[in-house]
């Protein structure tokens, strides 16, 4: 065996040697070490925006709402058409021996027997009683329907975002205080058991302490699992992989401001992507409507043409073989069986519909802005009455702990404000999501477009 093979065999061998003393803690610790994302609200958004299916396939509306202007724009243009045919035919009536000394050669009109015939056409419709007209504007305002409908949804996205985004919040604030909720009753029992054992405690109030563990040990649970229910929705909205590891930026507080129902009205009067929707289909109607009475009207063409033909295609092009045609063409319907009648009858019914559905979305409006503001009205009113409770039950739990040490209040009282100080944080919380969840209703209603983080 040669010196160099050698070499390579020994730094295989010491590599392999060295790496049994390498802790597999640490390996594993290596493999593990998964890069997390982290999200605050507006990144959160702009995600669910690049990733929303609905989204997309709206986006993918408005380019077809485009060609279709690009459609109706093309019955105003004039259609050229070009043609060439070959004709064999059995017998061919000629000319040609009577008008000798003409300047055209009569097969052009009369045909060959071997017919060659290439051919330019222009049409043009003059007139045809607005239909054209309608149609070009159903469909700029169709486009206008789509990007509205878009604007829809990234709100509806938006709002479901921050309802998500706020309720993992939340969520991780139950966690907490369920946690420590646990952390207090475990202490409360080492020290009642141990009173026990010195003989200053009750048998009861062991057992009353170590029950009060066992039944905030479920909600602990609960809060674990909540955080993982609302994550998976959350990662299902912004298209992340279920198995990867996000995090969420900021913390559940809120800044209260003045409540103006008039004005959030006028804003969503302005601004709020169903009415301006209903506001479009009423428009739409009334263009239907005259594209319906263009029925009533007559229709006016004009064509040209200019075509070469020969039986012979070496002397096709040259003058003798030339001829061309003008023609205007203008046709009005007498009776169409009412046809026209039903169309322009349906047109208006639609167009009434149309104005009922806005009245009813603009109604819907106003009771959704009115029970949003509601809402934030009772949670802020929460909010206060608990940051104040707050501080009385962290007292009123203190007191009962030096009570119970000293004899003076009973282990009972102690349980009753560990909860109490539990629920007003709770109430607390909730308090803070529900108006954080009522403001983001309210910026949908209004239609604002206003996706900043909240502090």
């Amino acid at each position: 065996m040669t010196e160099k093979p050698i070499k390579y065999i020994s730094a295989i061998l010491l590599c392999l040697s060295l790496s049994l003393f390498v802790p597999a803690s640490a390996l594993s610790e290596e493999i593990s070490t998964v890069s997390v994302r982290e999200f605050s609200l507006k990144e959160a958004i702009d995600t669910a925006f690049r990733t929303n299916k609905d989204i997309q396939i709206q986006e993918e509306a408005i380019g077809i709402a485009k060609a279709d202007i690009l459609g109706a724009k093309s019955a105003f243009w004039p259609k050229l058409s070009a043609k060439y045919g070959y004709t064999y035919n059995g017998f061919a009536f000629n000319l040609g021996a009577i008008a000798q000394n003409s300047k055209k050669d009569p097969g052009i009109f009369s045909g060959y027997q071997s017919d060659n015939l290439a051919s330019v056409t222009v049409n043009e419709t003059i007139y045809n009683g607005g239909a054209d007209i309608a149609v070009l504007k159903e469909t700029r305002l169709g486009l206008k329907v789509q990007e509205e409908t878009l604007r829809a949804r990234k709100l509806d996205v938006a709002f479901e975002t921050k309802r998500l985004y706020y309720g993992l919040l939340l969520a991780y604030e139950t966690e907490r205080i369920t946690e420590n909720l646990l952390h207090q009753a475990k202490a409360h029992y080492a020290d009642v058991k141990s009173k026990f054992e010195q003989g200053t405690s009750s048998k009861f109030d062991v057992l009353q302490s170590s029950v009060q563990v066992s039944k905030v040990m479920p909600e602990v649970v609960r809060a674990k699992n909540s955080i993982q229910l609302i994550m998976v929705e959350f990662k299902k909205l912004l298209g992340i992989n279920m198995f990867d590891d996000i995090k969420i930026k900021g913390r559940l507080a809120y800044t209260p401001s003045e409540i103006k129902e008039a004005d959030y009205l006028k804003e969503a009067y302005k601004a709020n992507p169903q009415i301006i929707l209903k506001l479009l289909g009423i428009d739409i109607s009334k263009w239907q409507i005259e594209y319906a009475k263009s029925g009533y009207y007559p229709q006016v063409d004009a064509s040209f043409g200019y075509n070469y033909r020969s039986n012979n295609l070496n002397t096709m092009f040259d003058y003798r073989h030339t001829n061309w045609a003008a023609g205007v063409s203008v046709g009005l319907s007498i009776f169409d069986g009412m046809s026209t009648k039903s169309k322009v009858d349906a047109a208006k019914a639609k167009y009434s519909q149309s104005t009922i559905e806005k009245e009813n979305v603009t109604d819907q409006v106003v009771v959704d802005i009115k029970n949003a503001c509601l809402d934030m009205k009772e949670a802020d009113a929460i909010v206060i009455s608990q940051r104040d409770a707050i501080v009385e039950a962290k007292d009123a739990l203190r007191i009962a702990e030096i009570g119970y040490d000293n004899g003076v209040t009973t282990n009972l009282d102690v349980l009753d404000t560990q909860v109490s100080l539990s629920q007003v944080e709770k109430n607390l919380s909730e308090g803070i999501y529900d108006y954080l969840v009522a403001r983001a209703q309210l910026d949908r209603v209004m239609g604002r477009e206003s996706y900043a983080e909240e502090k």
